[in-house]
């Protein structure tokens, strides 16, 4: 199963350019677990990937992105993910049940991605009714996009509605040689006039940086950042640095496994990070 790209959600801006700046970006998942269609090369593209748009040479760099996070099996096998996003909460998604639980300090949300429905907790006690519970739920969707985006885009290049062409060969932040994608969005995502520029280097078949521009005509980025401090999770690599060289940013208690400890996605009360 998979999911479609992500959007950043905009009333993270506060927070920091880094947060603000996705805003609504590909987030445009109509379903968290879209239908496939096979294609040629490493993985299927999601069915609305545009394929007359984008370039042979892009999907190709795609695939082998693919290829070196693990490959696409290892993806689909990979069930349970588990992450803190930069404002200090920490979320577990199962990708097969389409279950997202959030939590920061004593609050808790419970969450499924395909009937829209949930609760909130705090410190154990049901909060769902009161505004501060409903104004939560009422967020949950767009968090899960954005913060699955951050943590998982180099999976989302050939997903519904993504154009991806080849811009051509730049360089990273600290002028390591890099090939360039452009990734625009058709018809999807809370702001699909977003662009990214998606950086690979050409030694690692990774990406490593990637920046944001909030409409594709924009002549500079809102920011770029690193996508590195790659680790082996489960089947799958990675990335934990999201800084732009000077601010440290990044995410921690990373986590992927094949299989969703009983009870794990249910507990009304903050739990261990895996």
């Amino acid at each position: 199963m998979r999911i479609l790209r992500f959007a950043l959600l905009a009333s993270l801006a506060a927070t920091a350019a880094c947060q603000s700046s996705p805003a609504g970006n590909p987030a445009t998942a109509t379903s968290p677990m879209p239908v496939l269609k096979a294609t040629k090369g490493a993985y299927p593209a999601a069915e609305g990937f545009d394929q007359a748009g984008s370039d042979a040479k892009a999907m190709a760099l795609a695939d082998k992105v693919m290829a070196q996070m693990g490959g696409y099996s290892a993806w689909q096998q990979t069930r349970l993910l588990g992450w803190d996003f930069l404002d200090g909460s920490y979320q577990l998604w199962d990708k097969h049940t389409g279950d997202f639980r959030w939590q920061k300090d004593s609050t808790v949300a419970l969450y499924n991605l395909t009937s829209k429905q949930g609760r909130v907790y705090r410190s154990g006690r049901d909060i769902s009714a009161t505004p501060d519970g409903t104004k939560l739920l009422g967020r949950m969707y767009p968090i899960w996009v954005n913060n699955s985006w951050w943590l998982l885009m180099p999976f989302k290049l050939k997903d519904s509605g993504v154009t991806l062409t080849y811009k051509g060969a730049g360089q990273l932040m600290d002028g390591t040689p890099a090939e360039v994608l452009n990734m625009t969005f058709k018809n999807v995502g809370v702001t699909p006039d977003n662009k990214y520029e998606v950086l690979v280097n050409p030694k690692t078949n990774l990406v490593e940086e990637w920046a944001y521009f909030p409409k594709a005509t924009d002549a500079q980025p809102a920011f770029r950042r690193r996508w590195t401090g790659y680790q082996r999770y489960g089947s799958i690599l990675l990335a934990t640095d999201r800084s732009d060289g000077k601010d440290g940013r990044g995410l921690a208690h990373l986590s992927a496994r094949n299989e969703v400890p009983t009870g794990l996605m249910q507990d009304p009360k903050p739990v261990t990070k895996l």
